[in-house]
């Protein structure tokens, strides 16, 4: 028996399970592959404050309809008879106006800005080494019709107190990184971001839960729970049932089949995103990267470099597209210099929990109240993970949570 079953090996489940031990309580936590082996893996590893603006937002399903034919787009949905994604994308299309864009944006940055606090004084306190800098971070234009859109990204987000800077042209953004492309027309400096190796950290804080006294399970599959007088009593799992007061669910994109078994509705998309990591060349980037009109993410992380993009709705079909793949390299290369001989060392693909508001879900799920829910991170796991591990362990606790959970509520579309 356990006080605190924790669903989900990603850095959510991971960073709720150490700071559930650290606070004393017996924790177990179940994952069905290896920790860090989802979307916490071979993500972009950003921390983003800067980039707050929710996926859904006007135009942007307009844009993903022009793309549908196109599989080599960023944005990709791929045509299927499937009544979930058309409900999905029927909520989605309702967020899509200024409205909602406005009162989710100073929600996630302060999800960001927490998270980015706890980052440092995780790192420092465990001594964790992932090629962790904050150093902000670079929007680059190819045209000058992106450029104008930069411009008025930087008055818009300037509202809500986000520190970034328009730089009009090439020699303003070679200055920061010389290895720009000339073809480069201007750019945008975040300066609040930061950037690290993702599955690295996961696995440096799964090592310091254990040491805080966690158990946590690999290769353990969740099949089916019990339930009792007081709610939810046990997960049945394909390594044995494991009986516990609390129940964290924090799977990731699979969080909604398994919240289905449970009789609850968790409206979230799997989102497959792709990353190539190259050996990265002497002296190449100061900071991480955003190709604007590509979509496309470029970090350094120590001795390598992380090329990452696309949005494919494709269900959870995990196959590779090599023609997305080649997609991301080609873009690439048109924005930087220097990278046409180097080979990946991976190709990696993962599915990134979207729900159709772009905001997680993280609370207590009133049909089982001794079930918390912290899920739907979208394309911001990595940059929300740890706040929202604090948020799961004071909830857990009966403590008063650092932010509001109102507007995540995993009851909104009860």
């Amino acid at each position: 028996m356990t006080d605190i079953l924790i669903i989900g090996g990603g850095i959510i489940g991971v960073t709720a399970a150490y700071f559930l031990a650290e606070a004393g309580a017996g924790v177990t936590l179940v994952e069905k592959g290896d920790i860090a082996a989802g979307s916490s893996y071979g993500n972009a590893g950003l921390i983003c404050p800067c980039h707050s603006e929710p996926i859904p937002r006007p135009g942007v399903l307009t844009q993903g309809l022009k793309w549908l034919l196109d599989a080599e787009s960023p944005f990709y949905i791929k045509p299927r008879l499937d009544p979930e994604l058309v409900r999905w994308l029927w909520r989605f299309q309702a967020h899509c106006n200024e409205t909602a864009v406005q009162r989710a944006i100073p929600l996630l940055r302060d999800m960001q800005r927490e998270s980015l606090r706890l980052y440092q004084a995780l790192i420092a306190q465990e001594q964790i080494d992932c090629d962790f800098e904050r150093k902000g971070g670079l929007t680059l234009f190819r045209t000058e019709a992106g450029l104008a859109k930069g411009h008025h990204e930087v008055e818009a987000m300037g509202r809500f107190g986000l520190q970034m800077e328009l730089l009009p042209d090439a020699a303003a953004v070679r200055a920061l990184e010389p290895s720009i492309h000339p073809d480069i027309v201007g750019g945008i400096h975040y300066q609040e971001d930061a950037h690290i190796n993702p599955a690295r950290f996961v696995h440096a804080m799964a090592a310091a839960a254990r040491a805080k006294g966690a158990t946590l399970l690999t290769d353990t599959e969740v099949l089916g729970f019990d339930t009792g007088e007081r709610g939810l009593t046990a997960v049945r799992t394909s390594q044995g049932k494991h009986i516990a007061q609390q129940i964290v669910l924090a799977a990731g994109a699979w969080s909604t089949p398994i919240a289905r078994q449970l009789g609850l509705a968790i409206p979230m998309q799997p989102a497959k995103g792709y990353s190539l990591t190259l050996p990265r060349p002497a002296n190449f980037l100061h900071t991480h990267l955003h190709l604007a009109e590509a979509k496309v993410a470029v970090t350094p992380m120590g001795s390598l470099l992380r090329l990452a993009g696309t949005l494919e709705l494709a269900g959870f079909d995990l196959t590779i597209n090599q023609r997305r793949v080649n997609a991301i390299r080609r873009a690439a290369g048109s924005y930087l210099i220097g990278l046409e001989n180097q080979e990946p060392v991976e190709i990696w693909r993962g599915l990134r929990p979207c729900p159709p508001d772009g905001l997680p879900y993280i609370g207590r799920s009133a049909r089982h109240p001794n079930l918390i829910i912290a899920t739907g991170h979208a394309m911001l796991g990595i940059s929300m993970g740890p706040i929202t591990g604090q948020l799961v362990a004071q909830l857990a606790c009966d403590q008063p949570t650092t932010l509001g959970l109102t507007p995540f509520s995993p009851d909104r579309f009860a």
